[in-house]
């Protein structure tokens, strides 16, 4: 075959091959990116509601070193830590209105469960009762972001209800960074709860998963 034949040839063929090396590399930039359920922005001046159990409290550090105290200072919106130390999933059902109420957020952070698998209370009742918090939340027009809290094991991995919630309501959800900041020694406190460089990791991953989301 002639040279310049062969040259032709050759380039027709990687002429051939572009669209598709095009098509994969979009494919492959989709995969790495964010596909979760899109938030609305959060104005400067928008209350964002962390809501939940001692995980959200802070306990194993200073109220200054709390997740929600980290996340303001990350995201300069205003955060208000509502957690209390011990509440089960049933108690925060029942105080979450009067939150809403009296701070209202244009986004709920949830994190709660850890105490009801500590006590080894049903996890169906638990699951149904995050199910309506995040129903009556996005009743009132407020969005969520749901914080999956592991179960005491060495794996430290939330249930799967949590996962499950999050896509039957199609709201954003963050099942990974509590487990893994437990499963270090060296950012906890005690057995179950972070100290102060813990909740810094999970106040940045939060913060990630909002401007991934959109909000900031």
């Amino acid at each position: 075959m002639r040279p310049a034949m062969a040259s032709l040839l050759r380039n027709r063929a990687a002429r051939r091959l572009i669209p598709a090396f095009l098509v994969a590399a979009a494919l492959l930039a989709s995969a790495c990116g964010d596909d979760g359920p899109r938030l609305s922005r959060l104005p400067e001046d928008a209350v964002v509601l962390a809501f939940g159990d001692s995980l959200t409290f802070g306990t194993g550090a200073s109220r200054s070193e709390s997740y929600p105290a980290q996340l303001q200072a990350l995201i300069k919106r205003r955060v208000v830590g509502a957690g209390i130390p011990g509440e089960v999933t049933a108690q925060a059902l029942a105080r979450l209105p009067g939150a809403l109420d009296e701070h209202a957020p244009r986004l709920l952070l949830l994190c709660i469960g850890g105490n009801d698998f500590l006590q080894r209370s049903s996890q169906a009742a638990a699951a149904e009762n995050v199910r309506e918090m995040v129903k009556l939340a996005r009743s009132r027009g407020v969005e969520v972001l749901l914080i999956g809290t592991p179960e005491p094991s060495l794996s430290a991995t939330p249930p799967a209800f949590y996962a499950d919630i999050a896509r039957e309501f199609g709201v954003r959800y963050e099942g990974a960074v509590i487990g893994e900041v437990l499963r270090d020694r060296s950012l906890k406190a005690d057995p179950v709860h972070p100290n102060g460089q813990g909740y810094r990791i999970i106040a940045e991953r939060i913060a990630e998963s909002l401007r991934d989301g959109g909000a900031l």
